[in-house]
């Protein structure tokens, strides 16, 4: 399983430029590949509910690691497309984001199992948070690129107020 995750990482990089170089949309080329892996991996983890062969499910779980891991290629060029300048600062703030996710969802899904007695709950919530990120995707715009003030320009308002 964790082969197919390799292989997802280095695949989502060259699918999101194949992309981009097809259609020459920077937006397209991150997003859409983000969104379809997202949305793979989801599809992949359905069936655990349903299915009962321990084989089907090892490839069930490793075929949505590698949709999932698809997008960790574009995801981290985001962050170089939308602040060119502050591309470590950015990356920063998204790999910050990703590690309480990865520090607080352990925590919430016993706290909801302690709850409920349903062990079910954290694996349903591990199958609709993709689709909440293939649906909050469409929120980026790599294409357009923070841009700084001149310095001129910053310390003349500064004057005229």
């Amino acid at each position: 399983m964790l082969f197919s995750g390799v292989i997802g990482d280095t695949m989502g990089g060259v699918v999101s430029d194949w992309v981009f170089k097809l259609t020459g949309d920077l937006a397209v080329g991150r997003r859409n590949v983000i969104v379809g892996s997202l949305l793979g991996s989801l599809v992949c983890l359905s069936p655990i509910f349903f299915v009962q062969d321990i084989g089907v499910l090892a490839l069930c779980l490793g075929a949505a690691f590698f949709c999932l891991e698809l997008t960790i290629g574009p995801i981290w060029s985001v962050p170089m497309d939308i602040a060119p300048k502050h591309s470590g600062t950015a990356s920063g703030i998204m790999n910050t984001g990703s590690a309480i996710a990865a520090i607080a969802s352990p925590w919430l899904f016993g706290i909801i199992i302690d709850a409920t007695g349903d062990w079910n709950l954290p694996f349903a919530g591990s199958i609709a948070l993709p689709l909440v990120g293939a649906i909050l995707a469409f929120w980026m715009r790599p294409e357009q690129a923070i841009e700084e003030e001149p310095p001129a320009a910053s310390s003349s308002a500064a004057r005229a107020a």
